[in-house]
């Protein structure tokens, strides 16, 4: 069978898949595959493939495998999933058309308040008058939308309980809502302060005291989230109490015990639990069902248990009183400086953009349309690129002084000044805008030396850095030379525990690749030329790792390339790689002046639209201004979409396999640059379906998406009531070193993505398959229909694993883990898991 996967004759058992036969892992997964389909034969997985390099090997493993017996378990099945059923496409309908009502009176309501307040603050007689009214009404305003959410909740949904409904039906309408709402609240930008976790306990979450809270992906079905005192949970975490599943939403509980520690980008599946003194690490993933024990730690995708200690910062004294004071003074400084000052200008705007327009200061009919439209082109101008140079200035100078306060290595109390600084950079310095505007040219280089990261003697490609790069302290980051990097890196330069934090050095060794949504913690295991595929977890343990290839979660070894990746080698060097670097870079210019030009034009689109009614506050003016906002909203959405299909020529990506430096490249990665910071909008709505198909994605009937994202649409075709959870991606291509690949996904009907889970290209997904959450499906994969694949990378769950349709999961404590899950203390309460029911 190898030997007519890769079209050869012959093929010895001894020789090695990568190195002997010139494999990748795209010819492996295919024989992977077809190994699958024989009844006759065990079924072999990547990692299988990775682990036993020969055919002689890979039959000896598989051979002792099928001969040994099972461990003995007291764990029960997980429950079958069952298939998604026909949707209703009236209902679909219906749903969709009464979002959208809902949608414009929420929007109305905004309007409407903002509005009378901007009238009454520029009513005031004098300047002392004007502060005081913008503080009252900036005040009414931030509470009224930080409290009308939470109303909302109770009013629309009462308590969550564990359960499952329909997509598209009433009661997924409300859920709709309380989540869209819930995730709008202006109370996530205290993400990281007390006040946060206050906004939780609002919303029905049990949460015990002196907790830490840094992820900003905000649980939905709060009452069925459960936090003992003295945890922390680090960003990028998922904790949503839900999950859609087969067309259906399904709510469970997750329940932490105290002194818990949850690492960056980890996801809590429904019904899962964690004792005191868990651990669970970076990268991690705790299943439905899953709990880890009290005290012990776990890690990896799914999660197992490890020694390795991810508590790496003495406590400090960190009181009760130290926390009130820090929770009270960010909302008091947003009520007291930021939002009045934001309101006394705008006001000054409003009342200044008239006179710059020329018109009276109560009619707008003293000016020509014509002139209107030119004053408000060079308004939108001044404030657009005057953001970019003065946001720039600000950005290497501002955070560089903060900084110099922090000391590494040294460990400070949560919530106090130095706290606020090292927040304040971070979130200074991971401005999204610069990120996209540089990445993916030669120009990100100078960028993030200029945010203060040590790039060594840098190596130009003119791909070293994508345009999703995030990190906490720029100053203490070391990236070496020679290094290219996917989108998705997050360099991880703080440690915390529930009292303290710390900041320390972050290096990355030269001559090496990292893949795509890469995590990278201080004190990372790895040395120079060291390949890290997408979503692998990098080692905290162990040897430093060089001239290898780290796959997984946990990881382990792979070859560092293979022969296909080293085809355009002679690219990269000499002449020619000078030659073509210097073409790439004038193209990549191009790309940042059209895109900054284009981004602009929808700048003056929404601007034009906003000044159309600056002097009517009355209710037709109300009522203008909801209908402009949507109208805004459905000319950016057509406006990047008509952008992208254009720059695609109106005709669909086909697969490649080629260097960076070829011109191809050059125009596919022009693509990426399209902005599509407005998706997130039409989360769990019909219209995301409509997004879809303007950008070219072939798309099946009543597709639930609530929150995927997909990089080449027109390489892509997903079937009819397909279920995409949040956080999950849909990725086209890969990039290794210089080389670059893309070929098609195609998703049968009913197929299930899980939350945060990623497809890499190549793949097929047969009808009704389901991807678990935080699952890596690797390219070329096929995943038969009906099966269950999970992990990192992922492979099939075996149905003896599975209960009867409609069994019970029991309680998470009681699951798969042997041990008791103590409950949260320090009052708290004891929480029950209660059995999913449906509804």
């Amino acid at each position: 069978m190898l030997a007519d996967v890769m079209r050869v004759d012959v093929v010895s058992v001894d020789s090695h898949f990568f190195d002997d036969l010139g494999a990748d892992s795209m010819v492996m997964a295919r024989f992977c595959a077809r190994i699958r389909k024989r009844t006759d034969l065990p079924p072999v997985s990547m990692k299988d493939i990775y682990r036993h390099t020969t055919v002689r090997s890979l039959a000896s493993a598989l051979a002792d495998a099928d001969t040994t017996p099972p461990p003995a378990t007291t764990a029960a099945p997980a429950p079958a999933e069952a298939a998604a059923a026909p949707g209703s496409t009236p209902r679909y309908v219906l749903c969709g058309t009464l979002q959208l009502l809902a949608f414009l009176g929420y929007s109305y309501l905004t309007v409407s308040a903002s509005t009378r307040g901007c009238a009454w603050v520029d009513d005031a007689p004098d300047p002392a008058q004007l502060y005081r009214r913008a503080v009252a009404f900036g005040s009414a305003y931030f509470i009224g939308l930080c409290a009308f959410p939470i109303a909302a909740k109770w009013l629309l949904i009462g308590r969550w309980k564990p359960a499952e409904f329909p997509v598209w039906g009433l009661t997924y309408l409300r859920f709709w809502i309380v989540k869209s709402l819930v995730h709008a609240n202006p109370v996530i930008l205290f993400v990281g302060s007390p006040l946060y976790v206050l906004y939780l306990r609002a919303l029905g979450a049990r949460i015990g005291r002196h907790v830490t809270i840094l992820s900003r992906t905000v649980p939905v079905c709060t009452d069925l989230l459960t936090i003992g005192a003295d945890t922390v949970i680090r960003k990028d975490s998922f904790f949503l109490c839900y999950r859609a599943q087969a067309g259906r939403i399904q709510t469970g509980p997750v329940t932490l015990g105290q002194d818990v520690f949850i690492g960056e980008r980890t996801v809590l599946d429904i019904h899962t639990a964690m004792g005191d003194g868990a651990q669970l690490g970076h990268t991690s993933t705790l299943h439905r069902g899953k709990a880890v024990p009290a005290g012990q730690r776990w890690h990896g995708s799914p999660a197992q248990r490890t020694e390795l200690n991810y508590l790496r910062v003495p406590p400090k004294r960190c009181g009760t009183l130290r926390r009130a004071g820090f929770g009270f003074l960010g909302p008091a400084r947003m009520l007291l400086v930021i939002m009045p000052l934001g309101i006394v200008a705008i006001d000054a705007l409003l009342n200044e953009v008239p006179r710059l327009l020329g018109q009276s200061a109560t009619s707008m009919e003293t000016t020509t349309p014509s002139a209107f439209f030119m004053d408000t082109l060079l308004l939108s101008a001044v404030l657009f690129f005057g953001f970019v140079v003065v946001g720039l200035a600000a950005l290497f100078t501002v955070p560089r002084l903060l900084h110099l306060a922090i000391k590494p290595g040294k460990a400070y109390p949560l919530y106090g000044v130095r706290y606020a600084l090292h927040r304040t950079v971070a979130r200074m310095t991971n401005l999204k805008f610069f990120i996209w505007l540089f990445g993916d040219s030669s120009y990100i280089v100078h960028y993030l030396k200029c945010l203060g990261y040590d790039l060594s003697r840098v190596e130009q490609t003119g791909s070293n850095f994508g345009s999703q790069v995030q990190q906490e302290a720029p100053y203490l980051t070391t990236v070496g030379s020679g290094t290219m990097v996917a989108d998705g890196l997050s360099v991880m330069n703080a440690d915390y525990s529930s009292t303290s934090f710390s900041v320390s050095r972050t290096s990355i060794g030269a001559h090496s690749f990292l893949g795509n949504h890469i995590a990278y913690p201080p004190g990372g295991r790895t040395g120079e030329n060291v390949l890290l595929a997408t979503k692998v977890m990098v080692p905290l343990d162990g040897p430093v790792r060089e001239g290898v290839g780290l796959l997984g979660s946990p990881c382990f070894e792979i070859p560092r390339t293979v022969e296909r990746d080293t085809r355009f080698d002679l690219l990269r060097s000499g002449e020619e790689l000078r030659r073509r670097l210097a073409a790439k870079n004038r193209h990549n210019l191009r790309t940042m002046a059209i895109m900054l030009f284009l981004r602009w034009l929808d700048f003056f689109v929404l601007t034009l639209l906003g000044l159309a009614t600056i002097e009517r506050y009355d209710a037709v003016g109300q009522l203008l201004d909801t209908v402009f906002l949507m109208a805004g909203l459905g000319f950016t959405t057509a406006y990047f979409a008509l952008i992208e299909r254009f720059l695609a020529r109106f005709r669909p990506l086909r697969p490649q396999v080629c260097s960076i430096y070829d011109p191809y490249f050059w125009r596919h990665e022009r693509l990426w640059k399209v902005p599509d910071t407005h998706f997130h909008i039409f989360n769990g709505t019909p219209f995301k379906s409509v997004l879809w198909r303007m950008l070219g994605v072939r798309l099946g009937r009543r597709v639930f998406d609530d929150g995927c994202f997909i990089t080449e649409r027109t390489l892509t075709a997903i079937g009819d009531d397909c279920t995409l959870n949040a956080g999950s991606k849909i990725q086209c291509h890969s990039q290794e070193d210089g080389t670059f690949k893309s070929d098609h996904i195609t998703m049968g009907s009913g197929c299930t993505i899980g939350v945060g889970a990623l497809v890499h290209y190549g793949v097929t997904m047969g009808d009704g398959s389901v991807l678990d959450a935080d699952s890596f499906l690797m390219k070329g994969e096929e995943v038969p229909p009906h099966a269950r694949w999970e992990g990192n990378p992922a492979a099939e769950v075996p149905r003896d694993r599975y209960q009867p349709a409609g069994g019970s999961a029991g309680p998470a404590h009681k699951l798969l883990v042997p041990g008791e899950v103590s409950p949260p203390r320090r009052g708290i309460g004891q929480q029950g898991l209660a059995k999913p029911h449906s509804g």
